[in-house]
């Protein structure tokens, strides 16, 4: 069986095509940047190549195999002679043949937060791409299209990365698959991993207004224009989906359990009148702090794998004040393993 294409490079080759979809968003552009920013010292250290050879973002995308220039930013936004309107299927097909053209591995890093482009990674990696991600609704997403592309991962010898998915900057997964492949047994992964929560729970305090806590964090910018995209604890939920698959359990988004933070009246309604009728909650949330209190406990949201009963969840849950979670401050995360 012979592969048409003929570029065979796997991860270790010093050459490498990188293209960006989601490049015009936060965490694109700084990617970008970073890359920008140490090529010259990974080339001088380790002697390899980076190329930035493609951009898209929702509306465009633009591919140079010599690397996209500084303008790539104004180009994506007008769509001149060089951008053209985004197919991400052609994006992958350009890219592909950049890498092969510049005899390099073509990496393909999605930094959107979409569902769509997930859908074309299995494509993408049977073009010869390897696959980087923080994007979590892949991880997250259907049991089977996850297996699919890892299989195809070990036969092909490509690579599907996604260290950014949980834990932002923090080595969670690498430290994680390190220890499985070394034989240890996980029993249990416990985490504060939503900086957002980690925030408001961090600052909470028998006496305050659960909602006043809110109120501040939005105001603060730690939460999301609408702060019941990180009070549903959806955010947390596929972070928790992620680490419980990483252990072995076949486990979906929607059969995890999950405590939101949002009273189920408010859920329809809109951002203004969410936050004016969120006070009418805070008692519940009151009593379960001043229980804490009582106990010499503080309250936080965790995420939880229990690898030996096979189960996730997501819930408000006490710790005592000696307890890892009960020492964080601000927007700290912290996952233990057990």
């Amino acid at each position: 069986h012979t592969h048409t294409h003929t570029h065979t490079h796997t991860m270790s080759s010093k050459k490498a095509c990188i293209a960006i979809v989601g490049a015009s968003g936060t965490v694109g552009g700084a990617l970008i940047k970073a890359i920008q920013a140490q090529a010259g010292a990974l080339e001088s250290t380790l002697g390899s190549q980076l190329r930035i050879v493609g951009v898209a973002n929702t509306k465009n995308m633009l591919v140079s195999s010599d690397g996209v220039d500084n303008q790539w930013r104004e180009k994506l936004m007008t769509r001149g002679p060089d951008g053209e309107e985004v197919n991400l299927r052609l994006f992958g097909q350009q890219v592909a043949t950049a890498a092969s053209a510049a005899v390099s591995c073509g990496i393909m890093v999605d930094c959107s937060a979409s569902e769509a482009v997930p859908c074309l990674y299995t494509e993408w990696m049977q073009m010869g791409l390897h696959i980087v991600t923080p994007n979590k609704k892949f991880g997250a997403g259907p049991l089977p299209r996850y297996h699919e592309l890892k299989q195809l991962a070990m036969k092909t010898k490509r690579q599907f990365m996604y260290e950014a998915t949980v834990g932002a900057g923090l080595p969670i997964i690498s430290t994680l698959r390190s220890l499985l492949e070394t034989g240890d047994r996980v029993t249990k992964i416990e985490g504060i991993l939503s900086g957002t929560l980690s925030y408001i729970f961090n600052t909470y305090k028998a006496g305050t207004p659960f909602s006043s806590v809110v109120q501040n964090a939005k105001e603060k910018g730690y939460t999301e224009p609408d702060p019941r995209e990180d009070l549903s604890g959806m955010d947390v939920a596929r972070k928790v989906v992620i680490l419980a698959r990483e252990c072995g359990l076949q486990v979906e988004l929607d059969t995890l359990v999950l405590e939101s933070l949002v009273p189920e009246p408010l859920v329809g309604l809109d951002v203004d009148e969410f936050m004016a009728k969120l006070p009418e909650y805070d008692a519940s949330m009151a009593q379960r702090a001043s229980a804490a209190e009582a106990a010499n406990q503080v309250v936080r949201y965790v995420g939880s794998v229990d690898v030996v009963a096979g189960k996730a969840a997501i819930k408000v849950a006490s710790y005592a004040r000696e307890h890892p979670f009960a020492q964080l401050g601000g927007a700290d995360k912290n996952v233990v393993v057990l």
